[in-house]
């Protein structure tokens, strides 16, 4: 994406309206909607549009059953890529912890849960704004990537530890987690990919789009 190229005054200018449309849509994972090549937008979720609606479903429905269940005693993240769902916050108990996952496995189409949250005191505000910018700052690390399509990471960061999720090859997944180790900030990366062969990624992988001549 030409745009993403140099982490220059316009980055930050990206880095802002990430960070202020991530806090008015909660905590939700920071994904880009495409990328440039050869001049032409093309999307590069390596999801099916189906798997990605059931996507969209899977967070509605198990959000509002945790939200229904736990009320303010607790503050839950749903994250779902290709029915795989992520967890991330804060409970008030360990009971509450086993309940929340049953209800996310309970959704319809989950293929499994990886649940991440603590038996902590609800967060700050302020320590999710935290959470939110570094979410960006990884993000626009991984645009400016050359060797990556950024498109194909999910980026979850709760108090400080990121979740990465995606469908990517294993070079992929080292490579990105190297990135987001490197941003300022960061004090634990977690792995949540699910990896496919290279043969896959290049089935996966977009054709390069030329302009096509006046």
């Amino acid at each position: 994406m030409k745009l993403f190229q140099t982490c220059s005054a316009r980055s930050g200018a990206l880095l802002l309206a990430l960070s202020a449309a991530m806090l008015s849509t909660a905590c939700a994972p920071l994904v880009l909607g495409g990328a440039m090549m050869g001049g032409a937008f093309v999307a590069t979720d390596r999801r099916t549009s189906g798997t990605q609606v059931e996507d969209e479903g899977i967070e509605f429905k198990a959000s509002a059953r945790i939200r229904e269940q736990l009320g303010e005693k607790g503050h839950v993240n749903v994250n779902a890529y290709n029915r795989m769902v992520l967890l991330t916050g804060e409970v008030a108990s360990e009971a509450d912890r086993a309940r929340i996952e049953k209800i996310a496995a309970g959704v319809e189409n989950v293929r499994n849960v990886l649940n991440e949250t603590a038996v902590l005191g609800n967060s700050s505000l302020s320590s999710r704004a935290s959470d939110v910018t570094l979410a960006s700052k990884i993000k626009l690390s991984l645009v400016d990537a050359r060797d990556l399509i950024s498109n194909a990471f999910y980026v979850v960061v709760e108090r400080g530890t990121v979740y990465m999720m995606g469908r990517v090859s294993e070079r992929e997944a080292n490579r990105a987690v190297e990135i987001a180790r490197g941003v300022s900030g960061v004090q634990k990366v977690v792995r949540a990919f699910e990896i496919i062969s290279e043969e896959e990624l290049a089935r996966l992988t977009p054709k390069r789009v030329e302009p096509q001549s006046k």
